[in-house]
């Protein structure tokens, strides 16, 4: 029997929570991917749950679980940037190879900083996650 998601859309404004983030270069991070997905996307992030920024609503049947989640988002967390909806397109693969300094799981992509990363590869790979609409991790 399918379960569903219990993470879902707040009322929290995501550029407060990133302004509100713990330290300078989280602050700056959190920012610039705003930016970065608010430009690639042009839609409106929303919170999810109390850490998760998404942008776009796609409903999802599985085998376990059913709801709604977005498309891409990201979550500029203490140890690494969580970037969800980026890997499950079939370009995506050579340009993780190409993104810079990266770790992959449970459909996320995680990075240490900004400063790792290539962000032209980055908003090449939020436009294929927006393209495919397939939700993120």
């Amino acid at each position: 029997m399918a379960h569903e998601v219990k993470t879902k859309p707040t009322q929290e404004d995501p550029v407060a929570y990133c302004a509100a983030l713990p330290t300078s270069r989280r602050r700056d991070e959190g920012a610039r991917l705003l930016d970065l997905f608010g430009e690639v996307t042009g839609a409106t992030p929303v919170m999810w749950g109390p850490s998760m920024i998404g942008y776009g609503e796609r409903e999802y049947r599985g085998r376990t679980s059913h709801g709604t989640w977005f498309r891409v988002g990201f979550s500029p967390r203490k140890a690494a940037i969580s970037l969800y909806g980026l890997q499950d397109h079939a370009q995506a693969a050579p340009l993780l190879e190409t993104l810079g300094k990266h770790r992959q799981g449970a459909g996320c992509v995680y990075v240490n900083g900004l400063t790792d990363v290539d962000e032209d590869v980055l908003r090449e790979l939020v436009a294929l996650g927006w393209s495919s609409g397939t939700p993120g991790c």
